[in-house]
């Protein structure tokens, strides 16, 4: 079959460079300067694109180059985190657990020295309930920040700023004289510890492609409820010890120093428009004339102080209030982060008081919490099994309603366990290992369901997965920081089984959830504007191929 001849066509289009110059060519007209035995002949490429040698082009060319925003070097190119090798990948994941398991695990902790720091201070015991609170109101305010920011200016320095100054304030509360110093700096040590919440989701979409980001995605969401339940362990040993309740907050900041060092010394800058934007600035530098005819995407956003508050302060509620998705999402996470912390106080009432455990015992009963944490996390990575065969046929880009099957299994587990807590807890001639075994069943519904609306949402918004995740940490810290207020009061006045049917009834409406988002999300994606919806113009390229066959 003869090969049709290309036609030069005079539209800048039509021409594919070498060396990737992107030179506008407009009408070529030729040089008195181009050698006669020089080859200016345009050759058609397997795109079926023009390729014109550059020396030449460069020699005739009469029309200005246009700007060109600068790019990875090609598929392969070594400074994109995804191509980073997977033992740095594991060592920055790693990472960000590790944080995230250390910032909340100074949640929960104090909430076992808080009968000492009454004594201690003098104050009642609803005032007692505001030193967990407090810290959750932190959580509310610091993702507005610390989420839009690292979009902003990176990962790294946000977490720089943040975990150094959650650091230094544990000395305010160590050596805290008053409750009022106490309560101050746990307001602020929560501003600043929330930013691994609301970052690192970002920073694992930054580094792992979606084939692989399910179990690193798994294992970070199983960490944000391992430190909530090491707390109250770790805690209860230490007040019954002969150390000081001030040792509480003295091992915290060991803790969260030790994790701050390992952040600095491993890990790196991971958001792709700022590690582009110094790409262009070191071309800038080393060849000024060359790369005045690139630009970075993030320089040319707006930098102004109302562009920037914009982007930070009010696109998270933006996202909050125009994406279906991501309230109903928030409305459910905000539900079963509030009875995790609901828990805290909970367990007292059910194994101190009605059956006479000790401070150090009841902490024991959050082990089945951990262990349940863990098998949400196995859970989720065996429904993700079918993952990789989603990603060939869908050309790379599987729905994200593909990661919900876990928060399917979730939902319905969570009603269940909080039903078996609390009508087997309340009830002291039950035995305590009844409700003591519950709390597996509920920690693997905790963690299951995080796990899976996490995983969504990172793979609906991507880009601006930050901000979503701002915009749901703001939400549920702040019925988490709540929840504490009035637990002991509703479980006394209701019974714990009558309190326990209320908080599982709520999430027994909210179960069909993952459902309902299975079967319609991918219709509000395709009306959302900040969503990802790659995958339905697949769809519509395989229905377009298969109509044709």
């Amino acid at each position: 079959m003869d090969t049709p001849q290309p036609q030069l066509a005079p539209s800048r289009s039509s021409f594919t460079l070498h060396g990737g110059d992107r030179s506008a060519v407009g009408s070529p007209v030729p040089s008195t300067h181009v050698h006669d035995n020089e080859d200016i002949t345009p050759h058609l490429t397997d795109d079926e694109s023009f390729v014109l040698p550059t020396k030449s082009i460069r020699k005739f060319s009469t029309a200005p180059r246009d700007p060109e925003e600068i790019s990875w070097d090609g598929p392969n190119d070594p400074t994109n985190p995804q191509n980073w090798t997977d033992r740095r990948k594991w060592l920055i994941t790693l990472t960000c657990i590790l944080m995230t398991v250390n910032v909340t695990f100074a949640s929960s902790a104090p909430s076992s020295a808080t009968s000492a720091i009454v004594e201690a201070f003098d104050v009642s015991a609803e005032v007692s309930y505001l030193i967990t609170s407090t810290f959750l109101l932190g959580y509310v305010f610091g993702p507005l920040f610390w989420g839009p920011g690292s979009e902003l200016v990176g990962r790294r320095p946000i977490f720089f700023l943040a975990m150094s100054m959650y650091t230094i304030l544990h000395l305010g509360q160590a050596l805290a004289q008053n409750i009022q110093t106490l309560l101050i700096t746990r307001f602020l040590g929560g501003f600043f510890a929330v930013a691994p919440l609301v970052n690192a989701g970002g920073v694992i979409a930054d580094i792992w492609d979606v084939e692989r980001r399910g179990t690193a995605s798994s294992l970070f969401a199983a960490s944000v409820f391992l430190g909530p339940v090491m707390g109250p362990i770790v805690a209860g040993f230490i007040v019954e010890s002969s150390l000081s309740w001030r040792w509480v907050f003295w091992v915290m900041m060991i803790f969260a120093g030790t994790s701050t060092v390992l952040m600095i010394l491993t890990l790196p800058e991971t958001y792709a428009p700022v590690l582009l934007l110094k790409k262009i600035k070191a071309k800038r530098k080393a060849n000024p004339a060359e790369a005045q005819h690139y630009f970075a995407a993030h320089e040319r956003q707006d930098w102004s102080a109302r562009g920037v508050v914009n982007r930070t302060l009010f696109r998270p509620f933006q996202m909050l209030a125009g994406e279906p998705i991501l309230v109903l999402v928030t409305v459910y996470l905000s539900l079963v982060y509030g009875v995790m912390y609901c828990l805290f106080e909970a367990f007292p009432i059910i194994f101190i008081e009605k059956r006479g455990f000790t401070l150090s015992q009841n902490g024991l009963i959050f082990i089945g919490i951990g262990i349940g944490t863990t098998l949400g996390a196995l859970l989720n990575i065996r429904l993700s099994r079918h993952y990789p065969q989603l990603i060939q046929t869908w050309r790379g880009y599987p729905p994200p309603e593909e990661r919900l099957f876990s928060g399917m299994v979730g939902g319905c587990a969570f009603a269940v366990g909080i039903f078996w807590l609390g009508w087997s807890g309340h009830y002291p001639s039950v035995p305590w290992y009844v409700p003591a075994l519950s709390t597996i069943m509920v920690g693997t519904s905790i963690s299951a369901i995080f796990i899976s609306f996490l995983s969504y949402l990172v793979d609906t918004y991507l880009m601006h997965s930050a901000s979503a995740f701002a915009a749901n940490t703001f939400c549920r810290s702040l019925v988490a920081a709540a929840f504490p207020l009035f637990t002991v009061q509703m479980f006394t006045a209701l019974g714990v089984n009558w309190a326990a049917t209320l908080l599982g009834s709520v999430g027994l409406l909210l179960a069909p959830s993952p459902f309902l988002f299975y079967k319609y999300g991918a219709r509000i994606r395709a009306r959302s504007t900040f969503a990802h919806c790659t995958d339905l113009k697949v769809a519509q390229i395989i229905a377009d191929e298969k109509a044709v066959v």
